[in-house]
């Protein structure tokens, strides 16, 4: 500290912890849209801090260290309110509690991450990411008209009425914050090398991708989202249902 501290990535992190604190500001006035998106946003400058760090060289403990504090306001405190606000309030003291687990989960996986950095997680994650779960509360605002709309199409809204929106949301939040503290493994970015050559289909795949973003940015950060999540899930199911039985012992 006698030296001083790096400027551009703390400042990149600042930046996403005034999205994750307007996000707050923008639940509690009721903006749910507006919120959401800082969440957006947040998440960006997330991604930017550590890459500049990384490239400029100037990752330090302090940086590690504010970085943590600024993903709980922005990944754990502002979805967790825009959550409870959006829907949990209906149901009363349960409500909070959720939003409340749901914010401790996220705090106990940062925890986590600082303990295990530099060993376990080089490449992939233990428990789903912070930033990945508040997109999907962010996403499920966001998208929440356009996915009733895609259900009725499919006529299957009746089915999303029985459950009721407070409900499923809910469950969806107990969901996000014990599958951050799970021992679940999710892929990094990291295990991306942009540096290697790739098939030419992949860039047209990309861009294919883009496009389709631009049109759509709700749905598709829903989409992405939920997919992310439920990689995790299906690949963890996968090495369950295919773990090699143990050879049973011959009997003389």
């Amino acid at each position: 500290m006698r030296k001083g501290i790096y400027i551009l990535p703390n400042l990149i992190t600042l930046l996403s912890m005034f999205a994750g604190f307007y996000s707050i500001v923008a639940s509690l006035n009721s903006n749910y849209e507006q919120a959401a998106w800082a969440i957006m946003v947040a998440s960006v400058f997330d991604v930017l801090d550590g890459w500049v760090a990384r490239i400029t060289h100037t990752a330090t403990r302090f940086g590690i260290e504010i970085d943590s504090l600024a993903d709980v306001i922005s990944f754990g405190v502002a979805p967790g309110i825009l959550v409870y606000t959006w829907t949990l309030s209906s149901f009363g003291s349960y409500g909070w509690l959720g939003s409340f687990f749901l914010v401790a989960c996220a705090a106990l996986r940062l925890a986590r991450f600082n303990v295990q950095m530099g060993s376990a997680e080089k490449k992939h994650f233990t428990g789903l990411p912070t930033p990945a779960s508040a997109l999907v509360i962010a996403g499920t605002v966001l998208a929440y008209e356009q996915v009733i709309g895609i259900l009725e199409h499919l006529k299957l809204a009746r089915l999303a009425d029985a459950v009721g929106k407070d409900y499923w949301v809910l469950a969806l939040t107990f969901l996000l914050a014990g599958l951050m503290v799970s021992n679940i493994t999710y892929h990094s970015l990291k295990e991306a090398n942009l540096k290697e050559r790739r098939p030419f289909g992949v860039l047209v795949v990309i861009v294919a991708f883009l496009a389709i973003a631009a049109q759509n940015p709700a749905l598709s950060l829903f989409l992405v989202s939920v997919s992310y999540v439920a990689s995790g899930i299906g690949e963890a199911l996968y090495r369950l249902f295919n773990r090699k039985k143990p050879t049973a012992a011959v009997e003389h």
